[in-house]
């Protein structure tokens, strides 16, 4: 894009964000990542007219800070009750279940973190790069994919529209910030030799647990029929497969993921890096002359998909394999949802 039209764009969208302000509720902001969220929409600068900070009864009138102003912690009724024009959820499904519904019947946008509504056929699952264009302003209920969904759809989505995915093999490496608060202290203790409470069946320090989420009657967990089904409904595209295995690993912090995609169309390497280096939201690190490749100590913090060891797969045609690396909490969750929110602002969704 032209640098003069680019800065005019983004003066324009300045001046809509200063004249249309919005009341605002972040519900689970008590948890991981609902922390992260209010960290997110400081620093984006989310223009808010009015914040409601909302979690479950244990942790109503708890104190938090927000732009060095403290609020105090409601619970989800008067919330409701305050009729904010968009609701954020990361409270877990069950109470995305019950509540999400009584958010949509007052009025409120509601972008949902947990796998509660995204098989949903009546609810879009949206990545903002991807597919935001189908939103409109009848979706009061928007479901935020899986963390490790979000990053790998993010450097697939270019190649499956040049190349045209015809099956995706995915194994990934998650960090234990993935199952939350309780699992990332069971690592801490464990480094440190404290006995404490275990998040997992077993030790996660010096191990890696092919367990991510529960099992189901098909063998698969519970997170990787997330990877096997999320992919087609973002891509509105069946005509693919994918199917994965997913690991937890002893890292504080984002996910990691070997994956090994067939195109029904050939590709050449240097195009596939010129076309993931210009994709808005990805940032290529493929230089095995200098070790340069995505790892999570370097995607900490970031909004960022990284994406490397770029090779073609030797064993098979039209075959590539890729390695892809994100913060779960941020453009895997936090950052995910409020693009989404954002969206819906620029576009007069809301």
């Amino acid at each position: 894009m032209d640098f003069k039209i680019e800065l005019i764009l983004s003066f324009a969208y300045l001046i809509i964000l200063k004249f249309k302000r919005m009341k605002i509720a972040v519900v689970g902001a008590t948890g991981m990542v609902g922390e992260v969220m209010l960290k997110v929409l400081e620093e984006r600068n989310f223009p808010i007219t009015e914040l409601l900070l909302v979690a479950s009864e244990r942790s109503v009138g708890k104190k938090m800070t927000f732009k060095n102003k403290e609020y105090t912690v409601i619970g989800l009724a008067d919330a409701v009750a305050a009729r904010p024009q968009i609701a954020i959820f990361s409270a877990g499904g069950d109470t995305s279940l019950e509540w999400a519904p009584k958010f949509a019947e007052v009025g409120t946008t509601v972008v949902d973190n947990s796998s509660a509504w995204r098989m949903d056929p009546t609810k879009k699952l949206v990545v903002p790069e991807i597919n935001a264009q189908e939103l409109t302003k009848d979706d009061k209920i928007i479901a935020n994919p899986n963390c490790s969904t979000i990053q790998m759809v993010m450097a697939l989505a270019p190649l499956h529209k040049a190349y045209q995915m015809k099956r995706v093999v995915v194994s990934t490496y998650q960090s234990v910030s993935g199952t939350g608060v309780k699992a990332v202290k069971q690592l801490e203790n464990e480094i440190a030799g404290i006995e404490g409470e275990m998040a997992y069946p077993y030790p996660i320090g010096k191990n890696a647990l092919p367990h991510c989420d529960v099992f189901m009657e098909n063998g698969y967990t519970k997170e990787e029929m997330k990877l096997a089904r999320e992919p087609q409904k973002i891509f509105n595209d069946s005509t693919f497969s994918v199917t994965a295995t997913a690991v937890r690993i002893p890292t504080a912090g984002g996910h990691s993921e070997s994956v090994n995609v067939e195109f029904e169309n050939d590709f050449d390497l240097s195009d596939v890096r010129n076309m993931l280096s210009e994709t808005p939201g990805v940032v290529l690190q493929d230089n095995t002359e200098t070790n340069t490749y995505p790892m999570p100590i370097y995607a900490h913090d970031k909004d960022e998909v990284f994406v490397g060891r770029l090779r073609r797969d030797e064993t098979q045609p039209n075959t590539l394999n890729m390695w892809i690396v994100a913060d779960n909490l941020r453009k895997g969750a936090a950052t995910n949802t409020i693009q989404i929110a954002e969206y819906l602002l620029e576009n007069d969704l809301v």
